[in-house]
Protein backbone atom coordinates (compact mmCIF):
# COMPACT_ATOMS: atom_id res chain seq x y z
CA UNK A 1 0.00 0.00 0.00
CA UNK A 2 1.18 3.42 -1.03
CA UNK A 3 2.40 6.01 1.70
CA UNK A 4 1.86 9.61 1.81
CA UNK A 5 2.97 12.09 4.96
CA UNK A 6 0.13 14.10 6.48
CA UNK A 7 1.64 17.15 8.12
CA UNK A 8 -0.27 16.83 11.15
CA UNK A 9 -0.03 15.96 14.84
CA UNK A 10 -3.61 16.35 15.18
CA UNK A 11 -5.19 13.14 16.46
CA UNK A 12 -8.66 14.32 15.70
CA UNK A 13 -6.98 15.46 11.87
CA UNK A 14 -5.54 12.30 11.36
CA UNK A 15 -8.76 10.28 12.18
CA UNK A 16 -10.97 12.07 9.43
CA UNK A 17 -8.01 12.17 7.22
CA UNK A 18 -7.13 7.96 7.77
CA UNK A 19 -10.97 7.24 7.81
CA UNK A 20 -11.36 8.77 4.05
CA UNK A 21 -8.25 7.48 2.69
CA UNK A 22 -7.58 4.27 4.58
CA UNK A 23 -8.20 2.16 2.32
CA UNK A 24 -6.24 3.69 -0.31
CA UNK A 25 -2.98 4.59 1.28
CA UNK A 26 -0.99 4.11 4.62
CA UNK A 27 -1.18 7.97 6.07
CA UNK A 28 1.75 8.96 8.21
CA UNK A 29 1.93 11.32 10.64
CA UNK A 30 3.99 13.80 12.10
CA UNK A 31 4.98 11.51 15.43
CA UNK A 32 5.52 8.62 13.13
CA UNK A 33 8.55 10.44 11.98
CA UNK A 34 9.39 11.37 15.32
CA UNK A 35 8.52 14.83 14.77
CA UNK A 36 7.74 16.85 17.31
CA UNK A 37 8.70 19.92 15.99
CA UNK A 38 6.22 23.18 16.24
CA UNK A 39 6.01 24.09 12.56
CA UNK A 40 4.92 27.66 12.43
CA UNK A 41 1.74 28.85 11.10
CA UNK A 42 2.68 32.57 10.71
CA UNK A 43 1.09 32.97 7.32
CA UNK A 44 -1.88 35.76 6.94
CA UNK A 45 -4.13 32.89 4.62
CA UNK A 46 -5.29 29.32 5.03
CA UNK A 47 -3.27 28.56 1.83
CA UNK A 48 -0.36 30.16 3.35
CA UNK A 49 -0.58 28.15 6.47
CA UNK A 50 -0.94 24.70 4.82
CA UNK A 51 2.07 25.68 2.31
CA UNK A 52 4.43 26.62 5.17
CA UNK A 53 3.65 23.26 7.13
CA UNK A 54 4.07 20.83 3.81
CA UNK A 55 6.99 22.57 2.79
CA UNK A 56 8.60 22.21 6.30
CA UNK A 57 8.07 18.43 6.20
CA UNK A 58 9.18 18.14 2.09
CA UNK A 59 12.38 19.91 2.83
CA UNK A 60 13.21 18.04 6.31
CA UNK A 61 12.24 14.48 5.55
CA UNK A 62 12.28 14.56 1.86
CA UNK A 63 8.94 12.74 1.68
CA UNK A 64 5.82 13.46 -0.52
CA UNK A 65 3.51 15.27 1.79
CA UNK A 66 0.08 17.27 2.29
CA UNK A 67 -0.89 19.71 5.22
CA UNK A 68 -3.84 21.47 5.83
CA UNK A 69 -5.42 24.47 7.03
CA UNK A 70 -8.74 24.64 8.30
CA UNK A 71 -10.57 27.80 9.52
CA UNK A 72 -14.10 29.07 10.84
CA UNK A 73 -15.38 32.26 8.54
CA UNK A 74 -18.73 33.59 10.06
CA UNK A 75 -20.39 36.43 7.70
CA UNK A 76 -21.28 38.52 10.60
CA UNK A 77 -17.75 38.78 11.89
CA UNK A 78 -16.33 39.76 8.22
CA UNK A 79 -15.35 35.94 8.13
CA UNK A 80 -13.15 35.59 11.35
CA UNK A 81 -12.39 33.87 13.19
CA UNK A 82 -10.65 32.58 9.94
CA UNK A 83 -6.98 31.68 9.63
CA UNK A 84 -6.49 32.51 13.50
CA UNK A 85 -9.64 29.97 14.38
CA UNK A 86 -7.92 27.65 16.21
CA UNK A 87 -6.29 30.34 18.68
CA UNK A 88 -9.57 32.48 18.34
CA UNK A 89 -9.51 32.82 22.61
CA UNK A 90 -5.66 32.59 22.64
CA UNK A 91 -2.55 30.71 21.80
CA UNK A 92 -3.66 27.37 24.08
CA UNK A 93 -6.06 26.20 21.64
CA UNK A 94 -8.84 25.81 23.47
CA UNK A 95 -11.99 24.56 21.36
CA UNK A 96 -14.14 25.59 24.78
CA UNK A 97 -12.90 29.12 24.89
CA UNK A 98 -12.71 29.85 21.19
CA UNK A 99 -16.61 28.72 21.06
CA UNK A 100 -17.14 30.84 23.98
CA UNK A 101 -15.20 33.86 22.25
CA UNK A 102 -17.67 33.46 18.53
CA UNK A 103 -21.07 32.95 20.83
CA UNK A 104 -20.29 36.29 22.69
CA UNK A 105 -18.89 38.09 19.39
CA UNK A 106 -22.20 36.79 17.38
CA UNK A 107 -24.05 37.70 20.71
CA UNK A 108 -27.83 37.95 19.46
CA UNK A 109 -27.33 38.71 15.81
CA UNK A 110 -29.41 37.00 13.77
CA UNK A 111 -26.98 36.72 10.93
CA UNK A 112 -25.22 33.59 12.02
CA UNK A 113 -24.06 32.41 8.26
CA UNK A 114 -20.49 30.63 8.28
CA UNK A 115 -18.78 28.31 6.28
CA UNK A 116 -15.98 25.93 7.43
CA UNK A 117 -12.88 26.05 4.69
CA UNK A 118 -9.97 23.93 4.49
CA UNK A 119 -6.93 23.98 1.88
CA UNK A 120 -4.81 21.29 1.44
CA UNK A 121 -1.35 22.00 0.14
CA UNK A 122 0.08 18.18 -1.50
CA UNK A 123 4.01 18.90 -2.66
CA UNK A 124 4.77 15.72 -4.73
CA UNK A 125 8.12 15.20 -6.28
CA UNK A 126 8.43 19.14 -5.56
CA UNK A 127 5.33 20.42 -7.80
CA UNK A 128 2.38 22.00 -5.57
CA UNK A 129 -1.01 21.44 -5.77
CA UNK A 130 -4.15 23.04 -3.78
CA UNK A 131 -7.48 21.58 -3.06
CA UNK A 132 -10.08 23.33 -1.37
CA UNK A 133 -13.36 21.97 0.30
CA UNK A 134 -15.85 23.95 2.30
CA UNK A 135 -19.22 23.60 3.18
CA UNK A 136 -21.85 26.46 4.59
CA UNK A 137 -24.28 26.13 7.12
CA UNK A 138 -25.35 28.39 10.41
CA UNK A 139 -23.47 29.04 14.03
CA UNK A 140 -26.12 27.19 16.83
CA UNK A 141 -26.64 29.86 19.33
CA UNK A 142 -25.65 27.08 22.52
CA UNK A 143 -23.27 24.38 21.63
CA UNK A 144 -25.14 21.10 20.98
CA UNK A 145 -23.60 17.12 20.55
CA UNK A 146 -20.75 15.33 22.02
CA UNK A 147 -18.50 14.32 18.98
CA UNK A 148 -16.58 16.08 16.50
CA UNK A 149 -13.80 19.05 17.63
CA UNK A 150 -13.21 22.45 17.12
CA UNK A 151 -16.50 24.28 16.51
CA UNK A 152 -18.34 21.27 15.44
CA UNK A 153 -20.87 21.74 18.58
CA UNK A 154 -21.95 25.02 17.07
CA UNK A 155 -21.91 24.63 12.90
CA UNK A 156 -24.75 22.82 11.77
CA UNK A 157 -24.60 22.01 8.11
CA UNK A 158 -26.96 24.06 5.45
CA UNK A 159 -30.02 21.33 5.17
CA UNK A 160 -29.58 19.46 8.44
CA UNK A 161 -31.16 20.25 12.12
CA UNK A 162 -28.06 18.48 13.86
CA UNK A 163 -24.22 19.95 14.53
CA UNK A 164 -21.25 18.14 13.32
CA UNK A 165 -21.17 17.16 17.19
CA UNK A 166 -24.35 15.52 16.57
CA UNK A 167 -23.29 13.58 13.08
CA UNK A 168 -21.53 10.27 13.19
CA UNK A 169 -18.02 10.26 12.03
CA UNK A 170 -19.14 8.16 9.12
CA UNK A 171 -22.13 10.90 8.29
CA UNK A 172 -19.52 14.16 8.72
CA UNK A 173 -17.00 12.31 6.57
CA UNK A 174 -19.25 12.26 3.47
CA UNK A 175 -20.04 15.91 3.75
CA UNK A 176 -17.18 18.11 5.81
CA UNK A 177 -15.00 20.35 4.26
CA UNK A 178 -11.67 18.68 5.17
CA UNK A 179 -13.79 15.37 3.48
CA UNK A 180 -14.36 17.09 0.24
CA UNK A 181 -10.84 18.79 0.16
CA UNK A 182 -9.34 15.33 0.60
CA UNK A 183 -12.14 13.43 -1.97
CA UNK A 184 -10.13 16.00 -4.57
CA UNK A 185 -6.52 15.17 -3.23
CA UNK A 186 -7.60 11.61 -3.87
CA UNK A 187 -9.14 11.96 -7.04
CA UNK A 188 -5.69 13.75 -8.26
CA UNK A 189 -4.09 10.88 -7.05
CA UNK A 190 -5.61 8.75 -9.21
CA UNK A 191 -7.97 6.75 -7.11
Amino acid sequence: MKKLVFASNSIHKLNEIRSILESMFTIISLSDLNCTDDIPETANTLEGNALLKAQYVYNKFGFNCFADDTGLEVEALNGEPGVFSARYAGEDNNAQKNIQKLLTELGSNPNRNAQFRTIIVLIKDGSLNYFEGKIEGKINYKPTGNDGFGYDPVFVPNGMDRSFAELSTNEKNKISHRALAVKKLAEYLGI
